[in-house]
């Protein structure tokens, strides 16, 4: 009888592990396969005599949605592009751009394709409009940015909306494609919760708790309250005339300048994003603590590509220290932590 118990016990025991085993490769998608894209680089460098910025390794990369083609920042030595996904890199700046990204936001890519902007923690800062052909500089403010808003409406960068860092909330703004900055406002708690969009030479939007979604029509110099969200996203990203801006609600959408948002899909676990195919705006990529999702009907579903990589998933404030991008064309995944590789996600193809 004693023994009949016990082997009763073990059974249910083995069934509850199995069960339990098979929810988390389901759920945590661990067989998804990250692979080391910037090491060989980085190696190559050092025996070369060059050495890397502190905290070492990598720090940024972002994704042209029109191409395809990789950007990723070597920290203290600049942008290197790839247009293999992933397969071999070669520095495109001309020694424009230095320093490391400090968020998610750092490196600002145009919807549209071809045109990118790095606004550098700790190092020189350059756009590019010709996909990394040629660079214009922006002018250094002390250590220069978290993240930063560009109009990406006009044929060059001239607007830009930045949040300088560590300075306790202190927002800037250039009319002049950031050969000049003016100080816009200054607010401790936006440093911890705001974001940032802009639309037009004159029309910008801001977000921080308790303040809800502020807008203005006049460069900064008046603000209005448009919404009584507080997006997460730390910048709104334009899409075929669309704003998108993270919320805890789900994806907030404008297509009036910001003068209305409502609320699109339903909600995601995520603080990075969105990114988009340009040539099909219903198919999204968000990133957060808890992974990359993916949706192909415009946020009604989301489904769990892969968790971040072992130690990539500590996020201390929305975007920060981590970056994610999302090559559409041919549905690869990437992410960047400061201070660690770069890693490209197989078998997502």
């Amino acid at each position: 009888m004693r023994s009949n118990c016990v082997d009763k016990v073990v059974i249910a025991f083995l069934l509850v592990l199995c069960t339990s085993q098979i929810g988390q490769s389901a759920d945590d998608k661990t067989d998804a396969s990250w692979v080391d894209v910037s090491s060989s680089i980085v190696q190559k460098l050092t025996d070369g005599g060059q050495k890397t910025a502190w905290p070492g390794e990598t720090a940024g990369v972002a994704v042209d949605p029109l191409s395809g083609d990789v950007y990723m920042i070597v920290t203290g030595l600049g942008v290197w592009k790839s247009n293999d996904i992933g397969k071999t890199f070669t520095r495109v700046d001309g020694g424009k751009v230095g320093g490391r990204c400090e968020t998610s936001f750092t490196l600002n890519a145009d919807s549209a394709g071809k045109r990118l902007a790095c606004f550098m923690l700790d190092g020189k800062c350059a756009w590019s409009g010709d996909s990394g052909k040629t660079w214009t500089a922006f002018t250094d403010v002390g250590r220069n940015w978290d993240y930063a808003a560009v109009d990406w409406s006009a044929d060059t960068v001239k607007t830009i909306f930045a949040a300088l860092h560590e300075s306790g909330g202190q927002v800037m703004f250039s009319n002049d494609g950031g050969k000049s900055w003016s100080k816009m406002f200054k607010d401790a708690e936006f440093d911890k919760t705001g974001g940032l969009g802009i639309f037009d030479d004159k029309t910008l939007v801001y977000t921080q708790k308790g303040k809800g979604i502020q807008r203005s029509t006049d460069a900064g110099q008046t603000w209005t309250k448009a919404a009584d969200h507080e997006p997460l996203g730390r910048l709104v990203n334009i899409c075929n005339g669309k704003a998108y801006w993270l919320a805890k609600e789900g994806l907030l959408v404008s297509a009036d300048k910001g003068v209305t948002w409502t609320v699109q899909g339903r909600p995601v676990e995520a603080s990075i994003g969105p990114y988009f195919d340009p040539q099909n705006e219903k198919r999204i990529v968000v990133a957060g603590a808890k992974g990359i999702f993916q949706t192909d009907d415009g946020g009604e579903t989301w489904k769990l590509v892969s968790r971040l990589p072992m130690g990539f998933e500590k996020l201390p404030k929305a975007g920060w220290f981590t970056n994610v991008a999302w090559d559409p064309v041919h549905n690869v995944f990437y992410v960047s932590h400061m201070g660690k590789p770069t890693y490209r996600l197989d078998g997502a193809k």
